[in-house]
């Protein structure tokens, strides 16, 4: 009985997931606002709209699943319970991983250790 109510729990809250996911799909598609674009540490990259069509895939696919899901469950009862939570977990981790990897590989440059490696790396080979 307890896992039918965490299903139900993260059923539920699939709802804002998706919703905040089509906003930001939104708001990049048709208003041209790229201030959550690639974001690391709350800060948009440099050149924001260059990776506008990137995040812009990333959270209307996410979005869409999320909402296919919903309607599968909720309007048509046409999936089971591990089926619809497997299909909303992947998507979750899945566009969360993307998220992340988009924001740093837009932020681009090197840790100020990576850097020191780096040239460490380069003087031992000169000499």
């Amino acid at each position: 009985m307890s896992i039918f109510i965490f299903n139900w729990i993260f059923l539920l809250a699939l709802f804002p997931v998706a919703f905040f996911w089509l906003r930001r799909a939104w708001r990049i598609l048709v208003k041209r606002d790229f201030s959550e674009v690639a974001l690391k540490k709350g800060l948009p990259p440099p050149n924001p709209e260059k990776f506008a069509p990137y995040e812009m895939v990333i959270n209307l696919v996410g979005g869409v699943v999320m909402v296919v899901v919903l309607v599968a469950v909720l309007g048509f009862q046409a999936l089971a319970s591990e089926d619809w939570v497997a299909i909303a977990g992947s998507t979750l981790w899945t566009k969360l991983f993307l998220s992340f990897a988009l924001g740093r590989h837009a932020h681009g440059g090197m840790t100020e250790l990576a850097k020191k490696s780096a040239e460490a790396r380069e003087k031992k080979a000169k000499g």
